[in-house]
């Protein structure tokens, strides 16, 4: 979508949409980590406007994704409930000990899976093509983020049955 409308419409335009949509989402999630993650998103975008342009603006906004992300997931490492078990806890309100320390790894692999994301992101934003651009974040990234979902669920199945 952001591909084609490069093509044919003002990188202002592009930029003005995100801005709405993400003060949309910020008006409807009820969790103050993922509202945390919406202005840093907002501020940082805006940031890289002022200084870089529109267009790297827009480039920079899944690099701030990831950011906002691994600095959510990493930071409930140093406190006594993970992201990944906060997570669980809304489905069941008791977690075994062994449940809490896989769905701890489990955030730390989100947290790894961030920063690398991030620097691909940051890499192709700064130095790649517009199609590089599009296809790592608007796809390649999203497959992977599949694969490790998925790849954890297969491995959770395992944790429980076994």
């Amino acid at each position: 979508m952001v591909y084609w409308g490069l093509h044919y419409y003002d990188v202002k335009w592009l930029l003005l949409i995100l801005f709405v949509l993400l003060a949309m989402r910020w008006l409807v999630i009820d969790a103050q980590g993922e509202r945390y993650v919406v202005v840093v998103t907002l501020v940082c975008i805006s940031g890289i406007v002022f200084f870089w342009g529109e267009k790297v603006g827009l480039r920079f906004y899944p690099v701030m994704v990831n950011a906002g992300f691994f600095i959510l997931f990493t930071s409930s490492l140093f406190t006594s409930m993970s992201f990944v078990e906060r997570l669980a806890r809304l489905r069941e309100s008791t977690v075994s000990e062994k449940a809490m320390a896989y769905m701890r790894q489990v955030t730390i692999a989100w947290s790894v899976f961030f920063v690398v994301n991030g620097t691909v992101a940051t890499y192709t934003a700064l130095w790649g093509s517009e199609e590089v651009w599009v296809l790592y974040n608007g796809l390649i990234s999203y497959l992977l983020m599949g694969g490790l979902a998925g790849g954890e669920w297969l491995v959770r199945q395992r944790v429980k049955n076994g």
